[in-house]
């Protein structure tokens, strides 16, 4: 369960490092360099529902409830599987 809600605080902290923040995508930022590729491709502007797009909405609002569940549980998985193959190599 540790795994789970450090990754539900950890996602949206990565995002935030990166430059995706409530206040806007930070200059010079990762979060910058994306935003500016990908309007570049898409033609000036950034198109809806694109990774860059998807990733500022998270950067402003944070996770909804069912993305929160869904990384919650990816991480918890992992964690569990971790736990097993560390437990298995002693």
């Amino acid at each position: 369960m540790a795994g789970a809600a450090a990754t539900a605080v950890a996602v949206p902290a990565a995002i935030s490092a990166i430059g995706f923040t409530s206040a806007g995508i930070v200059a010079g930022s990762v979060a910058a360099s994306m935003m500016s590729s990908s309007a570049v491709a898409g033609g000036g502007g950034i198109v809806a529902g694109s990774v860059v797009a998807a990733l500022q909405s998270v950067g402003a609002a944070g996770l909804g409830s069912a993305a929160t569940a869904l990384v919650s549980t990816t991480g918890g998985a992992v964690g569990a599987g971790v736990g097993a193959l560390v437990t298995a190599l002693r």
